[in-house]
């Protein structure tokens, strides 16, 4: 059987080709931004991978009043827009507000929605209505096949470019687990699937007040997840130095070591094609 497809800024991602989604967590200076995309691009060009650029403006969900949240949305937009004019890849970002969407969706090819508000219907509907496509982020707290019930709310609008993305569950306090089989549930919604390596070995408020993580976990998680056969799309948040990072650091994959990442899952996906 066929598996779905998205259109976005001119690339159908999915119909069992992996695409990725990349960059840091949360935007720092234009110069960092741009040399980052330009290293994805070439990391995922060499390997015939779509690239959407991902990285946000603002990190409106941190545990801290004093977590460092991004340079905000119109400075923000501004460096994506640079990045995608210079670089040339299509772009994802996070809104947390139903007024952001139609700014964000001038700049950016695809409006995330990020799990803690996924069930939030108004931003779920301002960002459907941009015409833009859009990555519902599966909440912590929510099970896979509740998620045909967001995927809905788009379609009301008519948008039926979608991406809807695993991210872990939560399991007690402070740890995550993924539940392998909850990405076929996720196929249901008949919009393409997307494994969130590096969001899904986070350790949510486990190092005194910010988020911790396991980085080491992703790409095995990662390979994991490409093995089952139901994922479409990848999602890393990549930094060259992710230690000290603003945001994420202790999750987020190393870009000297991306590109063994992506080989990695290549090698399961090319055999998993290969076994059908």
């Amino acid at each position: 059987m066929s598996r779905p497809t998205c259109q976005i800024a001119g690339h159908t991602v999915g119909g069992g080709e992996l695409f990725v989604l990349a960059g840091p967590c949360v935007l720092e200076t234009r110069a960092l931004a741009l040399s980052i995309a330009e290293s994805l691009r070439e990391l995922c060009s060499a390997r015939g991978l779509t690239l959407i650029f991902k990285a946000s403006y603002d990190k409106a969900n941190r545990t801290k009043v004093t977590s460092g949240r991004g340079p905000g949305l119109d400075d923000g937009l501004t460096i994506l827009d640079e990045v995608k004019r210079r670089v040339g890849v299509p772009l994802v970002t996070d809104v947390h507000l139903p007024e952001q969407c139609a700014s964000a969706a001038e700049v950016v090819d695809v409006l995330q929605i990020p799990a803690f508000l996924c069930r939030q219907t108004d931003l779920v509907l301002a960002a459907a209505e941009t015409g833009k496509a859009v990555n519902i982020k599966k909440g912590q707290f929510l099970a896979p096949w509740d998620m045909k019930h967001l995927t809905a709310k788009c379609e009301s609008t008519g948008n039926t470019n979608l991406l809807v993305t695993e991210r872990g569950t939560t399991f007690g306090y402070g740890r995550l687990v993924v539940d392998m089989t909850g990405l076929e549930e996720l196929s249901q919604t008949g919009h393409p699937v997307v494994f969130d390596a590096t969001h899904s070995v986070q350790r949510p408020g486990g190092a005194d007040g910010t988020t911790g993580g396991e980085r080491r976990l992703a790409p095995v998680l990662a390979r994991a997840a490409v093995a089952t056969g139901e994922v479409d799309g990848l999602f890393f948040e990549v930094h060259p130095d992710p230690d000290h990072a603003p945001s994420d650091g202790p999750n987020m994959v190393r870009l000297d070591a991306f590109g063994a990442i992506l080989d990695g899952v290549l090698a399961v996906h090319r055999a998993v094609r290969s076994g059908r």
